[in-house]
This record gives structure tokens, sequence and C-alpha cells, in this order.
């Protein structure tokens, strides 16, 4: 049920605005470590001033935030970096009541000829989708945010405490932004980050890691192998280590990623070996991405894995000499989770069927990293629902239903209100 007030704040979403407004973020191609990361915190920070919130829109301090020995990494270069936090409302309080949180910053595209419009930035809508690079991850829930309280600011509703907007950059490498924004000082008393949900809410998210392998090998000449050892044929046995520790951690999955085939996937995404091709090669590297379990802590994840390897190791003679090193290069995904009971998920389920969903969303976890782990160890109770799915984030197909946006901006207008008034 709603209230009058509520009802006025729902009636009082623009639709319209909302479309456009994701339209011209997708247009701003903001991948991680390019100047469009600025232009587009840019915005967001002139958005929020003319909605009438105050804003905090500052240049991050990088050598200094990532320095700090709680950083959590960053996997791209940058010069520059702007963190944005807007506040509406309070009636004198000054820990807000609700962050509505979303990243501004999106992943390369890869080859442009591969996209339906060749273009990965066109926001081309047709049949009620919305294609291009973020779409999905994550503007869609960015201009979801910037809907909801358009309409709450529109209808001048008064919020005993206040609600927070936080655009972050950086969070596809690491999560500079939010690890910045939260050292500034902006906490809150709970989260919602707007991270595509598929229409469920996601309470936990499960960790990953980076890894790198380096294993050496002898060289001679390809006609005479024998005489050498081949980096490459001692990366096999490495390799089906990393398949059995990745059965291994999956046997028993928490029960907020039962719903997954795999809940905590392990995979080799890159490997480099050989400088000619009559050589054998002397050396090998590879990189992946490795899960951290629900509540695993890193350094627990990452002694499994260098075990692991050492284990395979031990069984080769040649490795057993020439053990491979491990590296860890790379954001640092911790997983998160929101304390078991905790009120803002009832909220969220509430409003999400309110706002007119048609029933009341699944509860699952996500098997990958977000900025929820950072506002969790910060304390602050946090989960994520938002508009698109994760299947289609870093995809050439990346997109968007129109409706799912215009949805989410009513479900966090409604919590928003809940939880400030």
């Amino acid at each position: 049920m709603t209230s009058e007030i509520e009802q006025a704040v729902l009636a009082a979403v623009d639709d319209e605005r909302i479309v456009d407004e994701l339209r011209t973020l997708i247009r701003i191609p903001s991948v991680d470590g390019t100047a469009a990361e600025v232009d587009v915190q840019t915005w967001c920070a002139d958005r929020l001033r003319d909605l009438g919130l105050t804003v905090d829109h500052w240049e991050i301090d990088l050598p200094s935030i990532t320095a700090d020995a709680d950083f959590p990494g960053m996997e791209v270069e940058r010069s520059e970096a702007w963190g944005c936090v807007g506040t509406l409302g309070g009636d004198g309080a000054t820990t807000p009541g609700l962050i509505l949180n979303g990243h501004t910053d999106v992943v390369p595209t890869g080859d442009a000829s591969l996209w339906p419009d060749g273009d990965p930035f066109s926001a081309r809508i047709s049949d009620g989708i919305m294609w291009g690079r973020g779409t999905c991850d994550m503007k869609a829930g960015v201009a979801a945010i910037f809907g909801a309280v358009a309409a709450i600011a529109a209808t001048g509703v008064s919020l005993k405490k206040p609600l927070a907007v936080h655009t972050v950059v950086g969070e596809e490498d690491g999560g500079v932004g939010a690890f910045a924004t939260l050292k500034r000082g902006h906490t809150g008393e709970a989260c919602l980050i707007a991270e595509p949900t598929a229409g469920g809410v996601i309470p936990a998210n499960a960790g990953s890691l980076t890894f790198r392998l380096e294993l050496t090998g002898l060289a001679t000449h390809g006609s005479t192998r024998t005489r050498g050892v081949s980096a490459i044929e001692k990366f096999e046995p490495i390799h089906r280590a990393l398949q059995a520790l990745e059965a291994e951690r999956n046997r028993d999955p928490h029960p907020l990623l039962k719903h997954l085939d795999l809940a905590n996937p392990l995979s080799v995404g890159t490997v480099h070996a050989g400088d000619w091709a009559s050589t054998v090669p002397d050396l090998l590297v590879a990189e992946g991405r490795y899960g951290v379990r629900l509540g695993e802590p890193v350094a627990e994840a990452r002694l499994a894995f260098e075990e692991a390897i050492a284990e395979a190791c031990a069984k080769d003679a040649w490795l057993r000499d020439h053990p491979v090193q491990v590296s860890w290069p790379g954001g640092v995904f911790a997983s998160g989770l929101l304390p078991e009971g905790d009120p803002l998920l009832d909220d969220i389920l509430r409003a999400a069927t309110d706002s007119g969903a048609d029933e009341t969303p699944d509860v699952m976890g996500g098997p990958y990293g977000s900025d929820l782990r950072q506002y969790t160890g910060a304390g602050i109770p946090t989960l994520q629902y938002g508009p698109g799915d994760v299947r289609y984030a870093h995809a050439v197909d990346e997109h968007v239903a129109l409706a799912d946006v215009l949805h989410c901006a009513r479900a966090y207008a409604l919590l928003a209100l809940r939880r400030c008034t």
C-alpha cells in the first residue's frame, strides 16, 4: 500500500526525462581510465545541483588513496579521478537514511564492428530496448536513481533524514571511486546499489581476485626440443590443478549461491608464452580470475590457491626445483553480505512490489564482485537491485529494457521516502 505522499511522488516520476538522461549518459564514453570518466562525473554533479541537492564534487587524491593499506587495487592507469556525492533534505540530521549508489565507468567495447549498430555508444532504442555499452552495467541504474531523486525533489517532500546519491568511478577495475567516497566520510544508515539484478534482489556478492602465474622452462632450438623444457607443457599440470581447485571450492556453495551452476568460478583469461616459433619457450605467463567464497577472508582464499599450486609443483620434477611464481595484480574484490535480518531487505522487497513488480523479487547472491563489499565493509547494510541482466554486461549485445529502468526509478523513490521520512 502507498500513502498519498508516495502516490504523489510516483506520479512525479518523469519517464521521458529518465530515458533522455540515460541516452545522454550512454553517449559519454566513460571507459575506465579515460578522460570521459571525468566528464561523466561532472555531468552527474551538475545534474544533482540542478535538482537542488547539496553536492560534493572533488578530485580524488590518487597518490594518497592508492598508497592506503586498504586500497582495493586498480587495473588501469589514471591520472585523474573525481568523486560525486549529492544530498537532499534532512531537517538538520547529518547521517543519510539511505544511499543510492551507481558507478559511471564502463568497460572497453572491443571491436566496434561487432556491435549491432557498429557504434557501442549509439544508445539506439528499438521495441522498448536501449542498446549500447553501459546500458545494463550500469548507467540504467544511475538514470533510475536520478529519476527517483528528481521526483522527490519536484514534490517538495520534507525528508527527516538526508537522502544521498553516490556516483563513483573505477568500480569495474577495483573500486577506487567508492573507496575514496567512503574515506572522505560519506556514509549512511543503508545503501542500495543499482547494479543489474534481472528483477531479483542481491544481498550478497562473492568476491574475485586476479592472479598471475609465471612458469619458467629451458629454451632450446625446436629441432632439439628434448634438450629443453617447454613452459607450455609445464602449464598443463598446473591447469589441471586449477580445475581441481575450482571443483573443490564449489562442492558446498553458500545457500544464496546454490542457484548458480558455478558459485565460485576460476578461469584462466590470458596465456602468453614464447618469442620464436622454432624455440622451446622458457617462460609462460598466465592470468585469470579466481572466485572468493562468501564470508571467506581474502587472505584465506589466496592461501588456498597458493597451496594448490605448490602441491602441483611438488609432484613434478622440473617444477619442484623451479616452482611457479604466483602474484596478485589488479583489483581486490572481497565478498560482501547484508547482515541477516537487516530490515533493508524487506524494505526493498515491499518497495519493488508496491511500485508495480509482478511478483515479489527473488533473493539470491551474485557470483561477481562489486562495490557492495566496500559499503558492507564500512558497516553500512547494502544490497543490489537494479534494471538489466548481468548476462548482457560487458557484451556486444549489451542492452536494457526501458520498462525495467522506469520501474526501478519508482521503487527507489518509495524506498527513499520510507527510509528518510
